[in-house]
């Protein structure tokens, strides 16, 4: 008996020791592996920026029918969990936010303009990006493509 729960105990240890190396504001802190199988989509996005802000309830829409689907926002000004928080308030961002870099997740750059849209397929690798204001039915259709393609 005792040899069977020593490796049970060794397992649940190394795996609730696991580190979460993305670090999520307004969601749970997570792992590049545990993303994978998912699409993702992350929207670089500033509250400088009008069609960003207009773009938000879109992308919350978006994340709402499609529960399968991870949505980020990442704050173009890279700002710290202390200073998003009443950003996020102020524009009801209701989607879970980036505070690790999209680039040392994927490999995206910080894009020359906001808003811009990245989506990321199940394994992990950069399919799409648009550098313009989406709509929640143009983020439906461009997952129904990409989908239809893998």
């Amino acid at each position: 008996m005792i040899k069977k729960i020593i490796p049970l105990i060794c397992i649940f240890l190394l795996f609730g020791c696991q580190k979460n190396d993305v670090e999520v504001f307004n969601g749970s802190n997570t792992t590049f592996e545990k993303m994978k199988g998912s699409w993702v989509v992350v929207n670089y996005w500033a509250d400088w920026c009008a069609p960003c802000i207009k773009e938000i309830p879109e992308l919350i829409e978006f994340s709402k029918e499609n529960p399968e689907v991870r949505v980020f926002a990442f704050n173009f000004d890279e700002l710290d969990e202390t200073d998003l928080e009443p950003v996020a308030r102020k524009f009801n961002l209701e989607i879970p936010s980036l505070i690790s870099h999209p680039r040392d997740i994927w490999g995206i750059e910080t894009p020359p303009a906001v808003p811009a849209t990245f989506f990321i397929n199940p394994n992990g690798i950069l399919e799409k990006s648009f550098f313009r204001p989406q709509t929640k039915d143009d983020l439906n259709n461009i997952l129904v493509a990409l989908q239809n393609t893998l």
